[in-house]
């Protein structure tokens, strides 16, 4: 169980780390994530955010991931024609290992979503356990396309 506890914690270690470029970049780059549990997600965006760094939506950001939207300033987001977000409802793991969907949890992240955002996921049949993909057009209709 021990042991389980810190692969986890290595390998969320490495995604974290893989998601940021060196600092004279001066922007973070998201290649692929496919999420996780969201406290770390909201320590690296509130860094990021802090930090005054541009963020390149570059593959997909799934999940946990999306809390950039809600952390970053959107005039500091771009996305490439590879950049997918993918959104579900909150979740939370019993001791058995079986998921529920936590309603009060997912309608505090859909708040904190930008209202173009939170439109879209609406529109589309709000946070369900389902994965609902943003990406194309839609989502340039949203966030500027990195240059």
């Amino acid at each position: 169980m021990i042991r389980a506890a810190v692969l986890k914690i290595i390998l969320l270690a490495s995604l974290l780390c893989g998601l940021m470029l060196p600092p004279a970049q001066a922007e973070v780059r998201i290649l692929a994530s496919p999420g996780g549990e969201v406290g770390p997600f909201l320590d690296l965006f509130e860094r990021v955010r802090d930090s005054g760094q541009r963020v390149v939506i570059d593959g997909p950001c799934l999940s946990a991931c999306t809390l950039v939207l809600s952390l970053v300033p959107g005039e500091r987001i771009c996305v490439t024609r590879r950049a997918i977000l993918g959104f579900h409802a909150a979740r939370s793991v019993d001791r058995r290992g079986r998921m529920h969907v936590e309603p009060e949890a997912s309608e505090l992240v859909m708040e904190a979503y930008p209202v173009a955002v939170q439109g879209w996921i609406r529109r589309h049949g709000g946070l369900t356990s389902r994965l609902l993909l943003l990406r194309g057009r839609e989502l340039t209709a949203i966030y500027r396309a990195c240059r």
